[in-house]
């Protein structure tokens, strides 16, 4: 069987084709590089570095906050009177030393810190600003019911930090603390999250020698030291969200600060009229928890363990051993009930009561009277 033969390559056609492309090739070389054809270039995939950037993000929101707050934030300085032990004749002298932190909160010289810091009456105490300019405070308000102090000084106007809103704060967020620790270290910075919130603790400062017991506290893993204390408890905008205490005795990483949304009424007043005037019951009590309650077989509430005397509590019959149950018809069902309802009252108004004592319930009404400043 005869197949057919394959055609015969023409070697002149391909020779023509090869010089052909090769000339063409030469021309698009020529055209791109005179700009005349645009350049193709392959586009690979970039890899972003995604946790590098959060973590560059965050700290430049932590020192964006420290630049636009550390103005505004304050030493707070007593003068005491030091003798020489070795020198019986020798003349006492004033030696200013740092106990604790501020902030300021106007400018007409009003600053926040705790009340323990500038708890004794018979000394002078004055602020000392970052770039340490000293101002002698002129007047003071001690808060008798959360461990807060207003003070305010007389000089140049000091620029006031913005308030946050304590009410929106969740636990697991980021904090910063601002403060003079151990009263050497100025403006110090730590950072941390929200650990918990409706805290209450016996907090005490060893520069003052003082212990409280505080309701509705912030926990907070941001280290808070001595000398810390009134410092302010910052979110990421640089919005203060509450005021540092100091920590409890023994306890590590775990710091506290009274929630702002507790001094901004305070706050408010003072700038306004130059003092402040509470509401005040006259009770310490221990709150009765659901599960303590059925155990012992009393009822939930507020156990009376002492009652001040002629103060509202008193005149209007409580006792101590009485169980406060409801307050003005809510349920006493934690340990800061009874003091947000009195917050949110004004002296001369009502509380009504619902009392329980040895397995009988009686009404009460209290006439709430100004507690004055301590």
């Amino acid at each position: 069987m005869d197949y057919p033969k394959p055609p015969k390559l023409n070697l002149s056609a391909v020779v023509i084709a090869i010089v052909l492309g090769l000339a063409g090739a030469f021309l698009f070389y020529q055209a791109q590089a005179k700009g005349l054809v645009p350049g193709l270039s392959l586009q690979l995939p970039k890899l972003e570095k995604t946790e590098t950037r959060t973590v560059v993000s965050e700290e430049n929101a932590v020192i964006s906050v420290v630049e636009k707050v550390s103005p505004s934030v304050v030493a707070i300085g007593a003068a005491q009177r030091v003798f020489n032990p070795f020198d019986p004749f020798s003349v006492p002298r004033n030696q200013d030393s740092t106990i604790g932190t501020g902030f300021v909160v106007s400018d007409k010289g009003i600053i926040v810190t705790n009340k323990h810091v500038v708890l004794d009456t018979n000394i002078r105490y004055s602020v000392v600003t970052r770039d340490g300019k000293k101002f002698e405070i002129k007047k003071i308000y001690r808060d008798p019911i959360i461990d807060l102090a207003v003070v305010q000084v007389e000089g140049e106007k000091l620029q006031a930090l913005e308030f946050g809103d304590s009410s929106k704060i969740k636990v697991g967020q980021t904090v910063i603390a601002i403060g003079n620790a151990l009263g050497r270290f100025t403006n110090t910075v730590t950072t941390g999250v929200v650990s918990g919130l409706g805290r209450k603790v016996v907090a005490g400062d060893p520069f003052s020698g003082s212990a409280e017991s505080l309701d509705d506290l912030i926990q907070t893993d941001a280290a808070i030291n001595p000398g810390n204390s009134g410092g302010p408890l910052l979110n990421s905008a640089g919005q203060v969200i509450g005021v540092n205490v100091a920590t409890t005795e023994g306890a590590q990483n775990i710091g506290f600060a009274v929630p702002i949304n507790s001094v901004k009424k305070i706050v408010d007043e003072f700038i306004e009229k130059g003092s402040v005037s509470r509401p005040f019951l006259g009770i310490s009590y221990r709150f009765i928890s659901k599960d303590v309650a059925i155990m012992n077989e009393v009822p939930q509430g507020a156990y009376i363990q002492e009652v001040v005397a002629d103060s509202s509590a008193d005149k209007a019959g409580i006792e101590q051993g009485d169980i406060i149950t409801k307050i003005d018809g809510e349920s006493v069902d934690s340990e800061s009930k009874i003091s947000q309802a009195i917050a949110g009252k004004k002296i001369g108004d009502n509380l009504n009561l619902t009392i329980w004592n040895d397995g009988k319930e009686r009404q009460v009404t209290a006439t709430l009277q100004e507690l004055p400043n301590q």
